[in-house]
């Protein structure tokens, strides 16, 4: 694989996670990919991993771009990215006010309420991992 794919999966796993991503690859096929390949070094090995702003600032944008989108499907994945690039629930909530704003309250009202149900998986994950 290509350097910038390498350097994808270390910026992705840091992202979403190690489990995430072996999950991912898992369960890739000769189908897509191709594909896989394309988002590793385009997104994880190109956008994700320039130095031109935060990680923190990443996250708040993406999940800023995937609610005005109406991309709701990754929104529970990158929230809890969050865990990782340093975006708290308070950024998280100014990034979807300005999705309401800008993009519409019903798009912002859906996301925040896949972030509630996201933060409450997160925190029932860490009471499981307490005992």
């Amino acid at each position: 694989m290509s350097e910038r794919y390498e350097r994808g999966q270390v910026i992705r796993k840091a992202v979403l996670g190690e489990d995430h991503v072996e999950r991912a690859e898992a369960g890739k096929t000769e189908l897509d990919a191709p594909f896989q390949t394309l988002i590793t070094e385009g997104a994880w090995g190109t956008v994700w991993a320039s130095d031109g702003i935060s990680r923190r600032e990443r996250s708040m944008l993406t999940l800023a771009l995937l609610a005005a989108l109406g991309n709701f499907e990754e929104i529970a994945m990158h929230i809890r990215a969050t865990a990782r690039t340093g975006a708290s629930k308070q950024d998280v909530l100014e990034t979807f006010q300005h999705v309401a704003v800008y993009a519409g309250v019903p798009r912002a009202n859906q996301a925040l309420k896949i972030a509630k149900e996201t933060y409450a998986e997160m925190e029932q994950d860490i009471h499981r991992t307490d005992r």
